[in-house]
């Protein structure tokens, strides 16, 4: 197929999971990079190969040859320029989270869908076969009946420079690290029905700890811890009433294998970032569906919004995909 034209909007370092897989791919080209500032912009394109350099956001999307842009900006800023992209006539792959809420994820995807554009939030983990792989073994019932998710994402967050750790940019561990536990969470046990949270807020406001419980129809159950203030940890389980999986590094997919009930289970190691690139540039070809879109990123900012609701409370809350009435 022809490579999809790809825009980068920042300079950030995550930007590398788009720039390193197109190196890599046949369908997928980075041609444009934009920052607010253009002589960092130019400095930035020469040193990645990268083509083409602008000097503001909106200048990239006047570019009529980028058919989709990367959003690598601070998650504050996630929602409001995906969805200037999308009226731009660009498709969207969006870095996590998303929003912070379902109504503004519904409006992004409505405006996707009004441009006819692809959208879709990048939890590039879940195009890993390690993921695949867990997926199958919980559903194909080698556990059991699926009773219990334990998983974890944390590590030290020193800089407080860094843009994680300010609250008017929606910063916390919840919305940078938990985010993965409630993605792999929902995956595994389904939509929960009910959440409780509770969280430690740093002096700037965010969160720096944030532990959650997920409660699924039936039984089932998940908790997760994520931290900014913790030695590195990253893990899942599933543990059913005949057996157990456990996925270390489930995120980052490093030495990607699943131990299952004490025997390894290995499976192939692929770059997730360039499968999540290309099975999007396919999906704007009109090749193949996007692996996440509206319904997945709906039913993540409607838990997340939940979670942040009991932390506040300090009681259970029902995630909800519309504004309460």
């Amino acid at each position: 197929m022809e490579p999809v034209r790809w825009g980068i909007l920042s300079t950030a370092r995550i930007n590398h999971a788009v720039i390193d897989p197109a190196r890599e791919s046949e369908k997928a080209v980075v041609i444009a990079v934009a920052s607010r500032n253009l002589a960092r912009a130019e400095t930035y394109a020469r040193e990645q190969g990268i083509e083409r350099s602008y000097g503001s956001y909106k200048a990239l999307l006047a570019d009529d040859d980028v058919e989709a842009v990367y959003v690598s900006l601070p998650n504050a800023l996630h929602v409001p320029w995906a969805i200037k992209a999308l009226e731009a006539g660009k498709h969207v792959l969006c870095e996590k989270p998303l929003g912070r809420t379902p109504e503004v994820v519904e409006q992004a995807f409505d405006t996707a869908d009004r441009q006819d554009r692809v959208l879709m939030e990048a939890f590039m983990y879940r195009h890993h076969p390690l993921t695949r792989k867990l997926k199958e073994l919980v559903d194909s019932g080698a556990l059991g009946e699926l009773k219990q998710i334990r998983t974890a994402f944390t590590f030290t967050l020193d800089n407080r420079d860094d843009v994680r750790w300010r609250p008017e940019l929606e910063g916390g561990s919840l919305l940078d690290l938990g985010c993965y536990c409630v993605s792999v969470s929902r995956l595994l046990g389904g939509e929960p029905e009910r959440v409780y949270g509770r969280q430690r807020l740093a002096p700037t406001g965010i969160d720096v700890g944030f532990t959650g419980t997920l409660e699924f129809p039936g039984e089932a159950s998940a908790q997760f811890h994520c931290a900014f203030d913790l030695p590195a940890e990253s893990y899942v389980e599933a543990i059913g009433t005949t057996g157990k999986a456990r996925v270390v590094e489930p995120f980052r997919c490093n030495d990607p294998h699943v131990d299952l009930n004490g025997s390894r289970i290995d499976v192939d190691d692929v770059d997730r970032y360039l499968l999540q690139l290309e099975n999007l540039s396919e999906a704007i070809r009109g090749k193949a569906e996007p692996l996440l879109g509206r319904d997945d990123a709906l039913g993540q900012a409607a838990t997340i919004a939940a979670l942040y609701r009991a932390a506040e409370t300090a009681a259970p809350e029902t995630p909800r995909r519309a504004a309460a009435v």
